[in-house]
């Protein structure tokens, strides 16, 4: 997966006022569902992101 994808996936998350889920996280990035799946996955490994509830996600601030 290319960094850019990742970092488009956090820019997203980061510009958002609320936790979002990974559907509209595609929607706002154009990106595929699977490719930001993969993103959200490696962003919460890097600690980069949480999940302030099931299936929603937002940056850490």
């Amino acid at each position: 997966m290319g960094t850019d994808k990742k970092e488009l996936v956090f820019k997203v998350l980061l510009e958002s006022e609320q936790p979002m889920r990974p559907g509209d996280i595609a929607e706002k990035s154009g990106l595929s569902k699977e490719e930001v799946d993969k993103a959200i996955k490696q962003l919460k490994e890097e600690g980069k992101i949480e999940s302030p509830k099931r299936c929603y996600y937002q940056a850490k601030k």
